[in-house]
């Protein structure tokens, strides 16, 4: 399905965790496997490993940088990367990197594609300007609908320039069939919940900032009713370590048990020791990976409208949406997922399965993309 003899360069500031940083391990893996070379231009991170596993190259470098001088030497340094490694596209999932790879893929007559990952504030024209490098190369990656109709409203972009290419899960890893108790047990235990423990459980997966709406979750499940039989689990990413001990204080405050984890390494098993998943994220999302993730698991996910969560989630059938920013509605939203019965849950959660299974695999985002980087290839 790839192009004859094609390798690819992916350009990403970092692979710590994250929706961006997983899925450019994902792509460079299906390129490999494909029978493609898999680069990637990053200053690494924890998943450089899962990177080689996957039979990619990582060329360390620091694209996560802004300074205007260290930009030109990016350029310079990837100019010569594409000419001798004879790269055949070139692909950037993230701003500042833009700048240096679309110098470099302009010079060396190579074609270029972004995704557009995010729902950029564009507060100013400057901001506006910068945020717009993501659409200047071959053609536009847009994460969702929503994400394509916010691109057509903030820059002055042919439509047909934009390719609609959801994020895909993994779903032979996100498999309840292939999660043993065992690992589920495990994900509890480190939570500091019991086996025996039958409080249920309402996961929110997101790094901690504030508009991924971790005190709305405090707020909404102290208002559901729900809370004496509840326990609220944050996993993700915590430097801002000021900001875990106000969420702990606000829901001391609110009679919430809540437990703070960290970052979690088999997020496949923390879906199925979740009863509910909350994405209450105050500001659109571009896609929302977790939401994807929960569903794949078979989980009952809560998310955040207006966005991409509210084009992953068929209300009432699929799982819940509720207005974002709204505590009310939250509370009601958390309110009716939890008084469930299981069975219901398992009802709504089944057609949870099947519809990422259908519109959101992983198989069929790489047989996009590649059918995106013949078209380019082929146009070069």
């Amino acid at each position: 399905m790839l192009p004859g003899d094609f390798t690819l360069l992916q350009v990403t500031p970092a692979l710590d965790s994250g929706g961006v940083e997983t899925l450019t391990v994902d792509m460079a893996t299906a390129v490999a496997a494909a029978g493609g070379r898999s680069l990637v231009a990053s200053r690494g991170g924890r998943l450089e490993e899962e990177l080689a596993w996957g039979g990619a190259e990582l060329i360390r470098m620091p694209v996560d940088t802004r300074n205007p001088w260290m930009l030109a030497a990016n350029a310079g340094r990837l100019e010569r990367i594409l000419r001798e490694q004879k790269v055949s596209l070139v692909h950037v999932r993230s701003r500042a990197p833009a700048f240096s790879a679309l110098w470099a893929a302009r010079r060396a007559h190579i074609p270029i594609v972004a995704t557009y990952h995010g729902i950029y504030a564009a507060r100013s024209p400057i901001k506006r300007w910068y945020n717009s490098v993501m659409i200047r190369g071959d053609a536009v990656i847009a994460n969702s609908v929503y994400t394509r109709e916010h691109i057509l409203t903030q820059h002055r972009v042919a439509a047909n320039k934009i390719v609609v290419i959801p994020e895909g899960v993994d779903t032979g890893v996100f498999d309840p069939a292939r999660i043993s108790a065992e690992r589920v047990s495990a994900v509890r235990h480190s939570w500091g919940i019991a086996d025996h423990d039958d409080h249920q459980i309402v996961l929110l997966a997101a790094r901690l900032t504030g508009w991924k709406g971790h005190s709305i979750a405090i707020e909404a499940l102290a208002q559901s009713g729900a809370s004496s039989k509840a326990r609220l689990v944050f996993v993700g990413r915590g430097e801002d370590v000021p900001f875990a001990a106000d969420l702990s204080a606000q829901a001391a405050t609110a009679g919430v048990a809540l437990h703070i984890v960290g970052a979690c390494s088999d997020m496949p098993a923390a879906y199925l020791a979740a009863d509910v998943v909350a994405a209450p994220s105050t500001e659109p999302e571009s896609f929302g990976r977790s939401v994807a993730e929960a569903g794949a698991m078979g989980r009952v996910a809560i998310a955040s409208k207006p966005g991409g969560t509210a084009e992953t989630v068929v209300d009432g059938q699929t799982g819940l949406l509720a207005q974002a920013g709204d505590v009310d509605a939250w509370a009601a939203a958390l309110g009716r997922a939890l008084g469930m019965s299981r069975g219901e849950r398992a009802v709504m959660g089944s057609a949870a399965w099947a519809r990422i299974r259908e519109h959101y695999s992983m198989a069929g985002m790489c047989e996009a993309t590649f059918a995106l980087y013949r078209r380019l290839c082929e146009a070069k």
